[in-house]
């Protein structure tokens, strides 16, 4: 049964209510804590190599460009795709794995090059269609012997961290990743259609900065389930993205499309904190033959038709689009497949933010185009504008905390 909104926001408001309570709790600790490490950061700060520019190029050297970038910023290997197991169980997936170089970042006055530079998280959510239900995990580790063992290589596309892990053998992207629960997932995907450059030329530009951008928008999917013992097979369609550059943390809407008859489009709109459209905002469309055609923002429309109110974290989202570009003649509507597909990731990447399996209905020139999307929401929970240190080194526990509390 569906959850009242009044109860939803009572739960919010009384869950963040526990949350501050017990931040009130570890300030004092937090604050000595921050001063301390501000102070040694010049002596024991982390180096390396100096960090390169933003990218300019955005032209894409295989495989060299699928393996890991020690001298960027930012760089993850990001992957959706929708499944259905051999008993006819239908579920989506998302696998990301990301690297951060802390040269020039602080959680209030901490340098966070202090704690490990680069750091290393991952992020892995299964949406249950079936069953609608949502579960993930994410990881983390600073890359220090007391933290889960983690490698990027960068000389093969051959990435771990903790037992997750993606390689790229031959062509084809083997993923593997597991659930507190006991669920076990592994993944063979191999490309269906050449790669697509994103943005301008492959540069996507971004706050204060811009990334190296490409897609492969249709992957064959094969794999297994591994739930305890029990085994399930399946088979679908995947999406892979992968970035890497300099810049700094925007908002943003993503949206993936994967239509019936073998056509892709991607959609993003960067916003800035007052939810305004900037001028970066972009979208890529690909034809059945793999042909790549770029779309400005005057290219195509997003309306938001209904919205969700998490009763995790109280945040509001869009939960309905409609979707029309002119252009293509393509006008559809695009719905969450759950509603619930909330990640809350303060702990590793310090952000909540909702991505997940939706499905698409709509049109081309008047006939029927349907298809599947997965569409991330970044920004409609900003709690971490407000997060200290104490928040990053035990965000995931403070929330358990107040859980105890109701």
């Amino acid at each position: 049964m569906t959850q009242p909104v009044w109860s939803a926001e009572t739960n919010a408001r009384r869950q963040a209510k526990n949350i501050h309570m017990i931040r009130n709790l570890i300030q004092p600790i937090e604050d000595t804590a921050a001063s301390i490490l501000n102070g040694v950061a010049d002596l024991f700060g982390n180096g390396g190599d100096p960090l390169s520019d933003p990218p300019r190029d955005g032209a894409v050297k295989l495989p060299d460009d699928l393996y890991a970038q020690p001298d960027v910023q930012t760089e993850w290997w990001y992957y959706t795709g929708h499944c259905t197991t051999r008993t006819g169980r239908e579920f989506g997936f998302e696998l990301v794995f990301f690297k951060r170089r802390t040269d020039r970042d602080k959680i209030g006055v901490v340098p966070m090059n202090v704690v490990a530079n680069p750091m290393y998280f991952a992020h892995f959510a299964i949406s249950d269609i079936t069953a609608n239900h949502f579960r993930y995990e994410h990881v983390r580790s600073f890359g220090n012997p007391l933290e889960l063992p983690v490698a990027m290589s960068s000389t093969a596309c051959d990435v771990h961290l903790g037992p997750w892990s993606l390689r790229e053998i031959a062509g084809k992207h083997v993923l593997h990743a597991t659930l507190d629960d006991g669920l076990s997932f592994d993944a063979i995907l191999e490309p269906a259609k050449p790669l697509v450059l994103n943005g301008d030329g492959g540069i996507t530009k971004k706050k204060d900065g811009a990334s190296k951008h490409f897609s492969y928008t249709r992957m064959n999917v094969s794999g297994q389930l591994n739930e305890d013992g029990s085994v399930e097979t399946f088979t679908g369609l995947a999406w892979m993205d992968r970035e890497f550059g300099s810049w700094e943390q925007g908002n943003w809407d993503w949206f993936s499309i994967q239509f019936d008859d073998e056509t892709e489009l991607m959609m993003y709109t960067f916003t800035d904190d007052a939810g305004e459209f900037n001028g970066e905002t972009t979208g890529t469309y690909v034809d059945r033959d793999g042909n790549c055609t770029y779309l400005k923002r005057t290219d195509f429309s997003i309306e938001v038709t209904d919205r969700w109110l998490s009763p995790n974290t109280g945040a509001e989202y869009p939960a309905k689009w409609a979707v029309s570009v002119p252009k293509l003649g393509i006008d559809a509507v695009i719905t969450p497949r759950i509603a619930d597909q909330e990640l809350d990731t303060r702990g590793s990447t310090m952000i909540v933010y909702w991505e997940g399996a939706c499905k698409v209905e709509g049109s081309r020139s008047g006939q029927r185009l349907n298809g599947r999307a997965y569409v991330e929401l970044v920004g409609y929970d900003m709690s971490h504008m407000e997060a200290g240190i104490g928040d990053f080194l035990f965000g995931k526990s403070i929330r358990q905390i107040a859980n105890i509390f109701g």
